[in-house]
């Protein structure tokens, strides 16, 4: 285990986040500024980086990165005070969040798509490999070699500037950089909770704890259905099993056939369809068992950083202020939140939107427009001017990072919207968010208790509304658009509801997501119904875990007790025992994974024990081809190769699938690679290299001749995947083709380029 490492990376966040905290603290000042350190530490880096990135990569942006959270700290340092003992929690925070990640990766660092280890691994160590190689920004895409990666790549060139900085190679730096992300996620989840939270009467901690929580270590409910429907007899685990949508092979479940992934895949993408494809409905915990280094993942704790600096836009009043941080701090913030997972930028205008409409006090763009009498024309106006801010700030975000949308973005195969409509089923639906459904929807209870006399009306018309949306087979609408209402209403109530009743920035959360798994529900990315459904529910995860976390924290104390206008009798105990039971039934999910995951670990940590080194399972499982890969990994530069293209996820030679593994584990440019590339420029140019590289390998010699000199190419790769690919392998006869490495399956041919 490489603990010096551990201990090199926790100080390094940290020292980050203590340079940054001058910064945090006066663009935050109303908010657990210590805890939004880290992230905003590590998105000025990012943002700096980038653009510096375009001209020299690695030193010299992560210098010029450094060089600004200096000059702040240095001008800003003054202005702060030193809390040691907030200080100290946050730390401790992120260290324990950290070293849990740690100890989970351990067990299974690889970085490769076993066939028990699905994913995206080889796209996202080759990105991080790649970019610790490159000179200048954009990089060159290690599978279509000779043009710019089309990814989202800002993660990955943020893990690889820390690994410059820290000195650490590719192997290690994986894994640090997905616990470093994990523990950036969780404390911004606690510091945003704790932040809503403190203006209430309850816990700060509490609900920073509750957040924390929901964000790092709960999972959906579908391990609880399971454990119910293996308890239950078998004719009312049938009957169970098929109101929540599971097929049979559910019935035969026992606590020893936990598999991690059944978590993560639900309901089907298309309900209407039998054997549809299930829908990626993850959350957090899975996502870093499951270890890949990926976009959606990288983003979060920054999408919580955009929630920060709204709710810092929605406590002040001044309207300087106010201007300053929606077109001051916002753009650059989502335009490196665009860079990192670009999925995510439509989120954070909405995000935008919802927070500038319902801020309270009068909106900067209130002196626009002259006030009216009508409700509905100040509604009206006020929608009209929020939509606006949300179009300048993500306008500006673009020019923020301006080089990665002309180079990565706008080139790319066009997707269009289409309606989608076809509904989840009830049972899906409960079990994926119905421990934030029972949260969010008491929550919501006790708001309606204060704002109304007769809130048991309101509760009529939600139980009818799904009563009658189930029978229509639109459940989603049922269970979810009252809580979109009566979120909108309460914070339109806002202003008449007694201090000890107020809600407040938590509902813009609750709205924003019941509004994103609406929105799923009836449009989709055309031709990409998988990524719909994946990308958004993780935000709604995010939203929902942070408001739960707030909600949880006053219901258990009793809110909103006397506040309410209609008695509420033992509304603290229910709350308590709300409390307790989400808490149990989220976390079966990582009671079952963790000690699965420690007693079936990784080939390496199996045959030597812990460790974070993500290419270590190279040796043990595929010793016939460690040799040639490491050999081509210790080459300067990016010499082009060329390899077999693999046909899936999964690194299989004897099938003649490879996986780019040459490429992906050595961030040296392939010719072409991962069929995801027919994804990202179109199935034309995907084809035209498919069949070249079948003649570079068998082709006439002339041909062979030219397409070598037309991609630059260094090195054949001829291993199994290749021998089993191609019958017959000729490229070795041209006369500028030479043996420069062989071993038993593998041999390397050196390219001259000059004898061509």
């Amino acid at each position: 285990m490489e603990f010096g490492l551990v201990g090199l990376w926790l100080a390094t966040f940290l020292l980050l986040g203590l340079l940054a905290r001058p910064l945090a603290a006066w663009l935050l000042p109303d908010l657990d500024h210590d805890a939004f350190a880290i992230p905003l530490g590590l998105a000025v880096v990012g943002v700096v980086g980038h653009l510096v990135g375009a001209v020299a990569f690695g030193w010299p942006a992560l210098l010029a990165g450094l060089a600004v959270l200096v000059v702040a700290a240095y001008r800003l340092g003054g202005l702060v005070p030193f809390d040691r003992r907030r200080l100290a929690e946050v730390a401790a925070v992120f260290a324990g969040a950290f070293l849990f990640m740690v100890a989970v990766r351990s067990f299974e660092p690889a970085a490769a798509s076993l066939p028990v280890a699905i994913g995206e691994k080889f796209l996202d160590f080759g990105l991080l490999r790649t970019l610790l190689r490159t000179p200048r920004l954009p990089p060159e895409d290690l599978w279509f070699a000779g043009e710019a990666v089309r990814y989202h790549y800002g993660g990955h060139m943020l893990a690889a500037l820390l690994a410059t900085l820290t000195g650490t190679p590719a192997r290690y730096a994986y894994n640090l950089a997905l616990a470093g992300f994990f523990a950036t996620l969780v404390v911004a989840a606690y510091g945003l909770a704790g932040s809503i939270a403190e203006r209430y009467a309850v816990s700060r901690r509490r609900a920073a704890a509750f957040g924390a929580f929901f964000v790092g270590l709960a999972g959906n409910l579908d391990t609880l259905a399971r454990v119910v429907v293996w308890l239950l007899p078998s004719g009312a685990a049938s009957w169970l099993a098929t109101g929540l949508g599971y097929d049979p092979s559910v019935l035969q479940w026992h606590p020893t056939a936990f598999f991690y992934f059944d978590a993560s895949r639900v309901f089907p993408i298309d309900p209407t369809v039998a054997n549809s494809y299930k829908a990626a409905t993850e959350f957090p915990l899975f996502a870093w068992l499951n270890g890949d280094l990926h976009a959606h993942m990288m983003s979060q704790p920054f999408m919580l950083l955009v929630a920060a600096v709204l709710l810092a836009y929605w406590r002040t009043d001044d309207p300087r202020r106010r201007l300053g941080l929606l077109l001051g701090a916002l753009p650059p913030l989502v335009g490196f939140l665009g860079l990192v997972n670009i999925w995510s930028v439509p989120t954070a205008g909405g995000l935008v939107l919802l927070a500038v409409a319902f801020a309270p006090g009068r909106s900067l763009l209130d002196s626009v427009v002259e006030p009216r009498d009508r409700w509905f024309v100040e509604e009206g106006r006020r929608w009209v001017l929020a939509a606006a801010a949300a179009v300048v700030v993500l306008g500006l975000s673009v020019v923020w990072t301006l080089p990665y949308w002309l180079d990565v973005v706008l080139v790319g195969p066009g997707r269009t919207l289409a309606l989608w409509g076809k509904w989840t089923g009830l049972g899906g639906l409960l079990i994926v968010n119905g421990a934030f459904l029972a949260v969010l929807g008491l929550y919501l209870v006790g708001g309606l208790a204060v704002a109304s006399a007769r809130p048991e009306r309101g509760l009529a018309a939600w139980l009818g509304l799904l009563g009658a949306s189930i029978l229509l087979g639109a459940p989603a609408w049922g269970l979810v658009f009252p809580l979109a209402i009566g979120a909108w209403w309460l914070l339109r109530s806002r202003p008449r509801l007694p201090t000890d009743g107020a809600v407040g920035f938590e509902l813009v959360l609750v709205l924003a997501g019941a509004g994103l798994l609406l929105l799923v529900e009836l449009v989709t990315i055309k031709g990409d119904r998988f990524n719909t459904v994946f990308k958004y529910y993780a935000h709604i995860w995010l939203f929902w875990s942070v408001a739960s976390g707030v909600a949880l924290a006053r219901l258990s104390t009793g809110w909103p007790g006397a506040a309410a206008r209609v008695p509420l009798p033992a509304w603290g105990t229910v709350g308590r025992v709300l409390a307790a039971a989400v808490v149990v039934s989220t976390s079966l999910y990582g009671a079952f994974a963790l000690p699965a995951l420690a007693h079936n670990p990784g080939p390496a940590v199996a045959a030597e024990g812990p460790t974070l080194d993500a290419t270590a399972f190279v040796d043990v499982s595929y010793p016939a081809e460690a040799p040639a890969i490491h050999w081509l990994d210790a080459r300067p530069g990016r010499p082009v190769i060329v390899t077999a293209v693999p046909a899936g996820y999964w690194w299989r030679p004897a099938r003649g699938d490879g996986s780019s593994a040459a490429s992906s584990l050595t961030g040296l440019p392939t010719v072409l690679g991962w069929f995801h590339e027919a994804q990202y420029r179109g199935t034309g140019p995907y084809e035209r290299r498919l069949q070249d590289v079948r003649t570079i390998y068998t082709g006439a010699p002339s041909s062979q001749r030219a397409l070598l000199k037309r991609y630059d190419v260094s090195y054949v790769y001829v291993g199994p995947a290749e021998r089993a690919t191609f019958s017959r392998i000729t490229v070795a006869n041209l006369d500028a083709v030479t043996v420069a490495r062989r071993w038993d399956q593998v041999t390397i041919y050196r390219v001259n380029q000059s004898a061509l």
